[in-house]
């Protein structure tokens, strides 16, 4: 599976199968005032991505002024490193 690579192929089977299309509605509707223009931002960088080439994450993480974590991951970061998204979360939470 292209975005979850570093899960077990019947898992990220099961995600792609499960997964809906993405709706055009979501290029098309403006998405109003960006939120890490005035409040602080955290953002995890899967180096391994395949969806979203980590340049492009650094490019946003740093135009957002971001806390950034990065860790060796594909796209699916919450289901292959579930520790790491949770560290970074609560140290949002608590940051």
């Amino acid at each position: 599976m292209h975005g979850a690579q570093d899960l077990p192929a019947a898992q990220a089977a099961q995600m792609a199968a499960a997964q809906r299309p993405a709706a055009f509605a979501t290029l098309t509707q403006p998405a109003g005032a960006p939120a890490w223009k005035t409040i602080p931002s955290w953002y995890l960088i899967a180096r391994n991505d395949h969806t979203i080439p980590p340049a492009a994450e650094r490019a946003m993480a740093a135009r957002a002024h971001a806390h950034t974590v990065e860790i060796n991951s594909s796209h699916a970061a919450m289901v292959s490193h579930p520790n790491a998204v949770t560290d970074l979360i609560l140290d949002a939470a608590t940051g």
